[in-house]
């Protein structure tokens, strides 16, 4: 179980729960939230996407409305197993069937 290390007071609302989940993960080692900016656009839902890969893992961005703000994730999985991740634990996606 990874952890979740939280440096800035302000985060996009619904982020924190959603980065919870993924540090609970075996594979995942540390996941930390970081900048936070404002941008045109306008996403109504919260996304996660994973931008760059970094020495250690990932970074990710997280959009909702005219918030941005990076992510960092620790981790060994490869591209397609940390989107499958991120998927899996998606809070917006709907699980009734």
């Amino acid at each position: 179980m990874g952890r979740l290390v939280q440096n800035h007071s302000t985060n996009i609302e619904g982020l924190i729960k959603w980065l919870k989940r993924l540090a609970e993960f075996q594979e995942v080692k540390t996941v930390t939230p970081a900048s936070i900016f404002k941008t045109n656009g306008r996403g109504e839902q919260l996304a996660l996407k994973i931008t760059v890969k970094t020495n250690e893992g990932f970074k990710l961005i997280a959009r909702k409305g005219t918030l941005v703000q990076e992510v960092f994730i620790v981790t060994r999985l490869d591209r397609t197993d940390i989107t499958e991740l991120i998927n899996r634990t998606n809070p917006c996606s709907s699980r009734k069937k």
